[in-house]
């Protein structure tokens, strides 16, 4: 479906994610290497168009390189531009008020989606929810198809790491995320990574909110920045 969405409007790709009951938008399958990183960097940031349309509804950024995308997104914005992505449109995938997903569509030129490519967006992600609804029903068909390109048991791992953060930090479970957040996004690297590395315990998180112990490699203390907001990279924590 994702590929047919693609084609269908002119995009260099899409990518579904679900929304938990958190409201957490977490992502579950994309097509194409580069819509798979911008949507892991979304998650990871917690900042984009995907992440707003998971609670304002649709979302319409037709040039990331601009400057109110600049200011709406500081850091996802640029680095999507960066990466060649110009346009990326966001649509809920919703049942009524209820909004179980997101879908969004990128594009390599800035430019609006327009009237007819507008509704076919909407259309598919009417497809999408079909799928979601299915899936969640446990019907046999929706999302099996896809089953290979999902990633949920990632995704759960990040919140397991979240919760043995949360208790090596003694701060909530939501600050134990962004502090994930951070990590990742200032070294480098994807936020599933990291999580499997405090699931396995080869990276620890130290109450003084400055380092981390690598137990594996027996390094000692790794000293983390101490302003690890990815909203607020020059700011304080």
């Amino acid at each position: 479906m994702l590929e047919a969405c693609a084609v269908a409007l002119g995009a260099v790709g899409c990518g579904l994610s679900m929304v938990g009951a958190a409201g957490a938008r977490e992502p579950v399958l994309s097509v194409g290497v580069l819509c798979e990183e911008l949507e892991e960097l979304q998650f990871t940031l917690g900042q984009g168009p995907g992440v707003d349309a998971a609670g304002d509804g649709v979302v319409l950024a037709p040039d990331l390189a601009a400057e109110s995308a600049a200011r709406r997104w500081p850091v996802f914005a640029p680095a999507a531009a960066q990466r060649g992505v110009r346009g990326l449109f966001a649509f809920p995938v919703a049942a009524g008020a209820a909004r179980v997903g997101v879908l969004d569509v990128y594009r390599r030129e800035p430019g609006e989606l327009g009237a007819a490519h507008l509704s076919t967006a909407l259309a598919f992600a009417d497809a999408a929810l079909v799928l979601v609804l299915d899936e969640r029903g446990a019907v046999g068909t929706g999302l099996d198809q896809y089953r290979h390109g999902m990633l949920p048991e990632r995704r759960a791992e990040v919140h397991q790491a979240a919760g043995m953060v949360s208790v090596q930090l003694s701060v909530e479970v939501s600050e134990a995320l962004v502090r994930l957040r951070a990590y990742a996004y200032v070294h480098e690297r994807r936020l599933a990574e990291v999580a499997a590395d405090v699931v396995a315990r080869r990276l620890r998180f130290t109450s003084n909110r400055r380092g981390m112990n690598d137990t594996a490699s027996g390094n000692g203390m790794m000293d983390v920045p101490p302003h690890p907001d990815p909203d607020h990279p020059e700011g304080g924590a």
